[in-house]
């Protein structure tokens, strides 16, 4: 009988500071692993502090408090499969970005990040001192190396891994999505596995993190690149991944390959994703928007939806003299359709007043768009105080273009 290695692929969504609760779901996604029998399971890059940290990591309080969180898991899943986890680490009055072995009780290897990205939403020559390469490390039958991350976009740490004897290649990433890096993600791999003929996990972690949307769409590729497994975009899971001893090396079996969406879904499934988790994690449930009638403010509606729930999402309708009675029939049908509440408050008494009170000012001027724009002000102070008085966070509906001339509500 061939040698075989169950490989539990974490593709989990952790929150940056929470260091009791990451632990609390690479503990439970431990007990899942053990049931179904893995040799190990495998968490992502600094999973245990969530990513990305910023400077909050340079406190050395709260690397030490990580470091304690990753030597108390250690202790807790002695009996059973090994555990590969990203985390902070100090050594000798530096800080690394390290990837943790969890074995036995205790921290059998730590795995230092040896290129350190620096552009981009990447500052972490900064935050880190760079290592020198690490060699594989082994869990039972099998030696494994890890690149992490942004090792694996360079060519020397798999290469120097793969001659000290490693049989696989892991990466655990924090990789922010953007419209075509999956494929740049596949084709630079896939060239790491054609230099190494290793086999290679590519591990990516899933959700929103302040202004950062982390897609998963982890993979895992055989010599040649082929590829055998490729988990769901935007979606947490847990997949077993099975390797064999073949007279070629190791090699991951068959297993499922979700299908990939095109660029507008994907691009859909991060403003959602986004959204949902920059909410949930700065502990608001409720959102509100202004609801013109217009294509922006249906689209931000239909996200806040689906991101929270259409009963935690509030629209109002902000309508003034100048609103036409078609604003005002599209703004109720997306509010039915979505199943959002949806309420009417007329801002022509506020306008008016704003006018009445510039007329002395204003004296000599013809009327103009002037008058016209008193309602985006009007709007935006009327949504402002129904956040502040319900709690629920307001969404902005302007779109790009007005953003970058700052003419938009909000």
């Amino acid at each position: 009988m061939p040698q075989t290695f169950r490989l539990t692929l974490a593709q989990l969504n952790p929150t940056v500071g929470a260091l009791a609760a990451n632990a609390a779901r690479a503990r439970a996604a431990w007990d899942e692993a053990r049931a179904a029998g893995a040799d190990m399971v495998a968490f992502t890059e600094m999973f245990i502090t969530g990513y990305q940290t910023q400077d909050l990591v340079m406190k050395p309080a709260f690397a030490r408090a990580a470091m304690a969180e990753v030597r108390a898991l250690a202790e807790a899943c002695a009996e059973g499969p090994a555990i590969g986890i990203g985390g902070p680490w100090i050594e000798d009055g530096k800080l690394y970005n390290v990837y943790y072995v969890l074995e036995r009780g205790r921290i059998a290897a730590v795995i230092r990040k040896h290129h350190l990205p620096n552009d981009l939403v990447f500052d972490e020559k900064r935050l880190f001192a760079p290592a020198d390469i690490a060699g594989p490390y082994r869990v039972g039958p099998l030696r494994i190396g890890t690149p992490i991350c942004e090792d694996a976009w360079h060519e020397d740490v798999a290469e120097a891994q793969a001659e000290s004897g490693a049989e696989i290649l892991l990466v655990p990433n924090g990789s922010p999505y953007s419209r075509s890096r999956h494929d740049t993600r596949m084709a630079l791999m896939v060239t790491r596995v054609v230099e190494t003929g290793l086999p290679l996990v590519y591990l990516n972690m899933v959700g929103g993190q302040d202004d950062q949307v982390f897609d998963g769409t982890s993979f895992v590729l055989n010599p040649g690149g082929r590829l055998t497994h490729l988990l769901p975009g935007f979606v947490e899971t847990l997949v077993h991944v099975d390797f064999e001893e073949t007279a070629d090396g190791w090699r991951a079996l068959p297993g499922e390959k979700a299908p990939l969406p095109d660029d507008w879904e994907r691009d859909y499934h991060a403003m959602v994703t986004g959204t949902r988790d920059y909410l949930h994690k700065s502990g608001f449930r409720r959102v509100l928007l202004g609801l013109s009638g217009g294509i922006d403010s249906a689209l931000v509606a239909t996200i806040a939806a689906d991101a929270l729930g259409p009963e935690n999402v509030h629209c109002l309708m902000l309508p003034s003299e100048y609103t036409s009675a078609h604003s005002l029939e599209d703004a109720a049908s997306v509010a039915g359709r979505l199943g959002t509440r949806l309420d009417t408050v007329s801002i022509s008494g506020g306008r008016a007043a704003v006018t009445e009170a510039l007329a002395p000012v204003f004296e000599g001027y013809a009327p103009d768009v002037t008058e016209e724009n008193i309602q985006s002000r009007m709007r935006g102070l009327m949504l402002m105080a129904i956040s502040n008085k319900t709690g629920a966070m307001l969404l902005t509906t302007g779109n790009k273009s007005e953003m970058a001339v700052g003419y938009a509500t909000i």
